[in-house]
């Protein structure tokens, strides 16, 4: 059996909109999730019109979601932290410090879609925070970062629910760990900002941490709590987040650039953070405080 989930903003989801699609796809009875904003029922197989249906629910604002029955609510959150956890990309927040905010931005958004080396960019961008003193990375967390709506609600229902949660981001620690803490992740992993003399240096520790090193904590921590990847829910926007998403039981692409979306079969464009729980069958009534 297959799950169809419907999720919008609070307040957008219409009865009649679940009612009628259920009908349909010859789905099993309604269950609202969160009145006015997440329902969700079971059909038998995964229908061919099934990204036809998608793409005219985006006009809607209703995210649509089609999965195995099986296994849906995980025991380990594995997330991304620039536009995913927190509302910003911090290596642009570190570049308006420094007056090469424009440059930059435009450098993280073509890496983020792919079309740049991770590895070169991040390099590239760091090296223009050359000379920026190392107080500039407290006031760009205190000024500059808000988080992603309904992050403290996942982390808090997912641990509740004896779920691990990690942080795993081409960031830097500076960042992760302030994130991490104040969201209630067991771990974070990031790369690092060097620094010498209250000043950064203008490189980033090594090896650098892209994709590949999403995928090696992927695998490193589900063998260190004696989990399969199935038992993964994984959340990202980015080029360097799909190696995760693909081999985690349950990828989200989150807000993601179009080239990142189109290669995930779970995409979140208009729920906020709480539609991982609505994916992993969770009600609101199930949902527990930061």
């Amino acid at each position: 059996m297959f799950t169809t989930t419907l999720i919008a903003p609070k307040g957008g989801l219409e009865s009649s909109l679940a009612e009628n699609l259920r009908n349909a796809w010859g789905g099993g009875d309604v269950i609202w999730l969160s009145p006015d904003e997440a329902a969700e029922f079971e059909i038998p197989m995964v229908p061919e019109n099934h990204w036809d249906v998608w793409q005219d629910l985006q006009s809607a604002q209703v995210d649509l979601v089609v999965q195995s029955s099986e296994n849906r609510r995980k025991k380990m959150l594995l997330a991304d932290m620039d536009s995913t956890m927190i509302e910003q990309e911090c290596i642009d927040e570190l570049a308006e410090e420094a007056g090469v905010g424009a440059h930059v931005k435009n450098i993280t958004a073509r890496a983020m879609n792919g079309e740049l080396d991770f590895e070169a960019a991040l390099k590239e961008r760091v090296g223009l925070l050359k000379g920026l003193p190392e107080t500039v990375i407290e006031k760009v967390l205190e000024t500059r970062i808000t988080y992603m709506p309904g992050g403290h609600t996942l982390l808090a229902t997912m641990k509740a629910n004896g779920a691990y949660a990690a942080l795993v981001s081409g960031g830097f620690t500076a960042f992760t760990s302030s994130v991490a803490k104040a969201l209630g992740f067991d771990e974070n992993r990031a790369n690092t900002l060097l620094t010498h003399g209250g000043k950064l240096t203008g490189a980033a520790g090594q090896p650098i941490l892209g994709r590949e090193a999403k995928v090696q904590a992927l695998e490193e921590i589900t063998a260190r709590l004696g989990l399969s990847e199935a038992d993964v829910i994984a959340v990202g926007d980015g080029a360097n987040d799909l190696g995760m998403l693909h081999r985690a039981g349950t990828g989200v692409a989150l807000h993601a650039k179009p080239s990142v979306a189109s290669k995930c079969d779970v995409r979140v464009n208009h729920g906020d953070l709480t539609a991982l729980l609505f994916v992993q069958g969770y009600s609101l009534d199930e949902f527990a405080g930061p």
